[in-house]
């Protein structure tokens, strides 16, 4: 998928890369991820095809890899794990604010700077 991009209200500029993955263990299960990433290109897609191959391996060592959250259906239930830097609890909760909005908006679902 496309990256999406936008800025937190501290100015941090993000670069968010969604992945799905679906699960089987004795019931359907589909968890949504989305690593995050500081945007240091304003923007730019190029910026993705480096990380792109370096999603959800077990250590990722991008100094610009800020962690994911994912969200499991269909409790709406989030969690963050933090990547090279972590972000602060306000962040998390705006950045899941954010992407739920995405998610509940598919018109949404194109890159876009400072929502």
């Amino acid at each position: 998928m496309k990256p999406i991009f936008f800025t937190l209200t501290n100015k941090l500029r993000l670069m968010v890369i969604p992945d799905t993955e679906a699960h089987l263990d004795g019931h359907p299960v589909i968890s949504y991820t989305y690593s995050l990433f500081i945007d240091r290109d304003k923007g730019h897609e190029e910026q993705v095809l480096d990380k792109l191959s370096t999603l959800h391996l077990d250590k990722i060592i991008d100094p610009d890899y800020l962690g994911f959250v994912a969200f499991e259906q269909p409790a709406n239930v989030f969690s963050y794990t933090a990547g090279q830097h972590e972000l602060s609890i306000a962040e998390v909760e705006e950045v899941i604010e954010l992407l739920t909005k995405f998610r509940d908006n598919p018109t949404l679902w194109h890159p876009i700077d400072d929502m």
